[in-house]
Formats: C-alpha cells, structure tokens, sequence
C-alpha cells in the first residue's frame, strides 16, 4: 500500500519547528529530508525515524522495525 500524500503534507506541517524539511516521492513512499539529508521515511501511512544515536536517545522505548522488507531497523513512531 503506497503512502497517501496529505499524510506526508499532515507530517510536514506538524514537524515544521525542526527546520528545513522536505519529502521526496519514491516508489510510492517518501523520503523526509532536513538540511537535504535523509532523515525518515513514510512507508505505509507510517513514520520510521533513522535510529541515530540522537534519536535514540530521545526515543529509547521507542519500537523498532524496518520500513519496508529487506530495510534497515528505523525507530517506529506511531
């Protein structure tokens, strides 16, 4: 199932404090972009965060899943 654009516009809009942020549409998902860096993905309708040591820190309890199969663990934010 492919990611609906007004939930990327829904998570630009709610995440317009952190800086910069863009999306980019890829195979029916998106790419979160700060500073022109990957930074999440849309996958889904779902929101996976890139598990830096940052992040991590701040969402410790945080699950974990890949976003799509054969993908690395992003932090999984409902």
């Amino acid at each position: 199932m492919a990611t609906a654009a007004r939930t990327v516009d829904a998570l630009l809009d709610q995440l317009s404090d952190a800086g910069p942020l863009s999306a980019r549409k890829m195979f029916g998902e998106y790419a979160l972009y700060l500073d022109g860096r990957v930074v999440a993905l849309v996958c889904d309708d779902l929101l996976y965060v890139k598990p830096t040591p940052g992040a991590l820190a701040l969402l410790p309890d945080n699950p974990i899943a890949p976003p799509y199969p054969g993908a690395k663990p992003h932090l999984l934010i409902d």
